[in-house]
């Protein structure tokens, strides 16, 4: 299934991010900068694009599997989500990642060490009720007994 989607980038001498395989469900982002992040330090990477998420999904940015083994980065938050309404002129996808280990660790612009993928989501509507039904399903590490 195939959907349009409004992207725009920031520095055009760089690719628009693309799906590297047919089987792939991510697209690559682009380092838009240069960046040097400190050992156990948090860095913001621009991501060179502003991207108009449809309305019914969110985007999901990931680290790609290998950025962790070969640069020693990861996402301090696990993924990032970005809303629908983050897609004005000054909305440009940024890539958090913290360096775990003791050294410097440099990313070169161009590089791809993350990916997005398009999540389809609902918004519910509420049922607030005085008592949730006796069922009971397990808790945190109950199949672990």
């Amino acid at each position: 299934m195939s959907m349009k989607v409004n992207i725009k980038r920031i520095d055009k001498t760089l690719p628009l991010p693309k799906y590297e395989t047919a089987g792939s469900v991510g697209f690559d982002l682009i380092c838009r900068e240069s960046a040097e992040i400190a050992p156990q330090s948090i860095v913001l990477i621009p991501a060179n694009v502003i991207v108009e998420t449809p309305a019914g999904y969110m985007l999901m940015i990931c680290l790609r599997s290998s950025t962790p083994r070969k640069l020693g980065l990861m996402m301090p938050q696990g993924v990032g989500i970005v809303d629908n309404d983050y897609c004005g002129e000054e909305d440009e996808l940024k890539i958090q990642v913290y360096n775990f280990t003791n050294e410097i660790v440099n990313v070169e612009r161009g590089s791809r060490i993350a990916q997005g993928l398009f999540v389809p989501v609902n918004t519910p509507e509420w049922n607030e009720v005085e008592q949730m039904s006796d069922t009971s399903r397990g808790g945190f590490g109950s199949t672990d007994r």
